[in-house]
């Protein structure tokens, strides 16, 4: 237990005058220094431990304590318009059916706009009065990722059907999605890791790209029935083809050797950026690829403001921060390794492959393009739910 633990279990149990007298006694036994000591362990004030040590050496009284109507008046009840006044500054946030609100307006602004109001309070006092409020400062949480789509559920529900039959047939499914950017090169990264004392790890104050040596983007693609990863981290942009490429690599490396006299390929993705519904060169690119490999390759698309819902979030990129949190990406190789070296007690592997290759933005897919590729859209939003099949076929 420390001194304060011990302070503050002792406390409820002693009056006034034997609280004085403890800390005072206290105060004494540690002697020079020990009423300064005493006051931060206790959050007493200097002058009642120096009044306890003068009065532990006094006989105790046998009358009460404190005078009846003894002691420091609430300052709610000197200023009588004080909490209407501070309420009215307030502007209160929460659940009318909860006990506890809360306020993001600190105690400096509020301090300033009582004193506008003409009330005197230091910043120590108003904390106080708003704990005896109910209120308590918050910070925002990232909760809301946007408006529910009416078909959300029966999409989740389509998915889940689609999965079902590629898994009874042993055809492969797999997450994709391209995981944050990482500054390469001597930066903070997130997350605190056991050191020995005195060999904190040191890098740059400021996370400027041009102290770094470039970006790396892993982009990548999580087989679900086999629970394994393949990162394959581009050192360009984030496009469509990056993309492609990226489930490309992990087919002729991985897949096909793990699905031998497979046709078919389920994708199941978020509904935006590289692989986004919308986007023409996602389509143009799966249709070369599945020329080049003749899969039938399905893409189920996760309805919107529901991407942190992607398998591939919870069951790989969660496990790569872990590993390597608190651990300065400083080079390429290093990045590969720790991707490389991501495990889970449940048997999670990860592979990670370096692409250098070159990905412009801004390819325009033309109409004409668009009408080759040999699409079949599902009967339900055919927008989310296609299959792409070699051409031909």
């Amino acid at each position: 237990m420390t001194t304060k633990e011990q302070y503050d279990l002792l406390r409820p149990a002693f009056n006034e005058l034997q609280w004085r007298i403890y800390l005072g006694t206290e105060a004494e036994k540690i002697g020079f220094g020990g009423i300064s000591k005493v006051s931060r362990d206790s959050g007493s004030d200097r002058k009642t431990i120096r009044r306890g040590v003068t009065e532990s050496k006094q006989p105790f009284p046998k009358e009460r304590v404190r005078k009846k109507g003894g002691g420091r008046k609430k300052l709610i009840d000197k200023d009588t318009t004080l909490v209407n006044d501070l309420e009215a500054v307030l502007e209160p946030k929460g659940d009318p059916m909860s006990l506890v609100q809360w306020t993001t307006k600190s105690l400096s602004h509020l301090v300033e706009s009582l004193e506008n109001k003409k009330h005197v309070i230091k910043k120590s006092a108003l904390a106080n009065l708003l704990g005896d409020l109910g209120f308590s400062l918050k910070a925002n949480k990232k909760n809301i990722e946007g408006v529910s789509h009416p078909d959300r559920d029966a999409q989740f529900k389509h998915i889940k059907e689609t999965c079902d039959t590629f898994e009874q047939a042993g055809n492969p499914i797999v997450s994709v999605d391209c995981k944050k950017k990482e500054l390469i090169g001597n930066f903070k990264n997130n997350g605190k890791e056991w050191q020995p004392k005195g060999k904190n790890e040191t890098v740059n104050i400021y996370d400027f790209k041009n102290l770094s040596d470039g970006k790396a983007a892993p982009y990548g693609v999580y087989d679900i029935l086999k629970n394994a990863g393949f990162i394959n981290v581009g050192l360009d942009h984030d496009t469509a083809s990056f993309a492609v490429e990226s489930i490309r690599r992990w087919w002729n490396t991985i897949g096909k050797k793990l699905y031998p006299n497979k046709n078919e390929l389920l994708i199941t993705s978020d509904g935006g950026g590289s692989n986004g519904t919308r986007n023409k060169l996602w389509k143009k690119e799966l249709q070369e690829l599945s020329n080049e490999t003749g899969l039938a390759i399905t893409v189920a698309h996760l309805p919107p403001a529901t991407s942190k819902w992607n398998k591939i979030e919870h069951r790989l990129f969660s496990y790569i921060s872990i590993n390597w949190r608190a651990k300065p990406l400083t080079s390429l190789e290093t990045i590969i390794e720790l991707l490389s070296h991501t495990k889970t007690t449940e048997g999670l592997v990860v592979t990670a492959v370096v692409d250098k290759n070159i990905y412009p933005i801004g390819v325009k897919v033309t109409d004409e393009e668009m009408e080759k590729i040999n699409i079949i859209r599902n009967d339900f939003h055919g927008d989310w739910n296609y299959t792409i099949k070699p051409q031909g076929h």
